[in-house]
């Protein structure tokens, strides 16, 4: 009988909140003026079109928006999420499978408030929380470019997600609960370069929605900021950028971060995992003024260190002995070669593991992630032939990666928890 209430009472719930939903997607669809069915006159001139390319790389619009191997901008990449898959859709000049059809309005609802031609409520994975700060100038410009690209008859592929998630009602409550169509607006007691870094960092580049924390719906923790994340599903961790244990810039010469924007490496650390991708789509084709306007606003974040890092102990952190022995054996054998017998590394090749905080960060989840499954460099005009690291998932098992990180996380002076094997069995 209790089971049988708590199913009454269950449903009962859900019916209530799709009649709510349902009344959110009529408040949200009115009030809004129609929009033209066909795109009204849009005269771009050429340099409107190559600012529009610009900018089309800033926000790396290509990278979410190309299956591998298919025509740019053609749509179909599937993006996993804990909700289901969401599939990319085609933003070619095609009259019916792109958006050539559309308007240059119909192109900034989509921007400012994540809604599509015909005013269906998109899904965020389509990063418009981020994209409402772009301005009506710039996203005219990247229409006025996306005109230009060759039509691709891709017909866009239907999502696949799970009940509620796969309906506008379930989209309608997300929204009222975590998005408000919002312009940049400039901060005026910062300069003009800090603003434009800001406008870059937070709105095209979008850069929270991988460095930023998210609750259980999914919705980013804007008033975390740039604290951190895990990726959903990629199983990488975004590290923080407002601590200087993670990936925080305050201390580095700002020449060291447009290097590493631009190239994806730098004397202080490198990039892999899904940042070797924005960096070899996006970053490393910004101008110089670009990212060192995007330097100085990320050298400028507040320090706040995260609240789950473990904190630092006085003494050493005790080690089973057994663990790293073995570890200290499977490191000679596999690591010893490139990155020393010190972890001393080798000088523009391979990185130093002694002192890296990329080796000592918490949560190991990217250490893991390399040792499994390689870790590569993104090659760019500034490092066009880099190192990698191969991947040893094939030939170590959870135990043995575990031991090896142990090792490593303990010698040469770091200090770092110990590895288990249960977090190497998430990867």
């Amino acid at each position: 009988m209790k089971l049988r209430h708590l199913g009454w009472t269950l449903l009962t719930l859900i019916v209530l909140a799709t009649v709510f939903a349902g009344v959110l997607v009529a408040m949200n669809l009115r009030g809004e003026d129609p929009l033209p069915e066909q795109p009204q006159a849009f005269d771009a001139t050429p340099q409107q079109v190559e600012r529009g390319r610009y900018l089309a790389l800033a926000g790396n619009c290509v990278g979410c928006h190309t299956t591998r191997g298919g025509q740019p901008y053609a749509g179909g990449l599937p993006i996993e999420t804990p909700f289901g898959t969401i599939y990319s859709s085609n933003l070619t000049s095609d009259a019916k499978a792109g958006i050539g059809g559309w308007s240059s309005a119909h192109f900034w609802r989509a921007m400012h408030n994540g809604r599509s031609k015909d005013g269906r409520l998109l899904y965020p994975a389509f990063p418009y929380p981020n994209f409402t700060k772009v301005t009506r100038e710039d996203s005219d410009a990247i229409y006025a470019y996306l005109r230009t690209v060759a039509p691709a008859p891709v017909p866009n592929m239907a999502h696949r997600l799970r009940f509620p998630y796969d309906t506008q009602a379930a989209l309608a409550v997300w929204r009222a609960l975590s998005f408000k169509p919002e312009p940049f607006v400039a901060n005026a007691g910062k300069p003009a370069e800090w603003n434009r870094g800001a406008y870059l960092v937070d709105g095209l580049g979008h850069c929270i929605a991988c460095h930023g924390a998210r609750n259980s719906l999914g919705a980013t923790e804007t008033k975390l900021g740039l604290s951190g994340g895990l990726i959903a599903v990629e199983n990488w961790y975004a590290p923080s950028l407002t601590d200087r244990h993670q990936a925080g810039v305050a201390a580095w010469p700002t020449a060291d971060v447009v290097a590493l924007l631009k190239t994806g490496t730098a004397p202080g650390g490198s990039v892999m995992g899904p940042m070797a991708d924005v960096v070899f789509r996006s970053t490393q084709h910004l101008s110089e003024a670009d990212l060192t306007a995007m330097a100085g606003y990320l050298k400028d974040l507040p320090e706040v260190p995260r609240a789950d890092e473990p904190a630092r102990s006085p003494t050493p952190i005790r080690r089973d002995a057994g663990t790293m022995a073995r570890g200290g054996k499977i490191y000679d054998q596999r690591c010893a070669y490139c990155h020393g017998d010190q972890g001393q590394g080798a000088t523009g090749a391979y990185p130093p593991l002694a002192g890296n905080r990329a080796v000592n960060m918490s949560p190991p989840t990217n250490l893991i992630q390399v040792v499994s499954h390689g870790g590569f460099l993104p090659s760019t005009a500034g490092n066009p032939r880099p190192y990698g690291m191969p991947p040893f998932g094939q030939v170590l098992d959870a135990a043995e990666v575990a031991a090896v990180l142990t090792y490593i996380r303990g010698s040469w002076g770091n200090d770092s928890a110990p590895v288990t094997q249960l977090d190497t069995m998430r990867r």
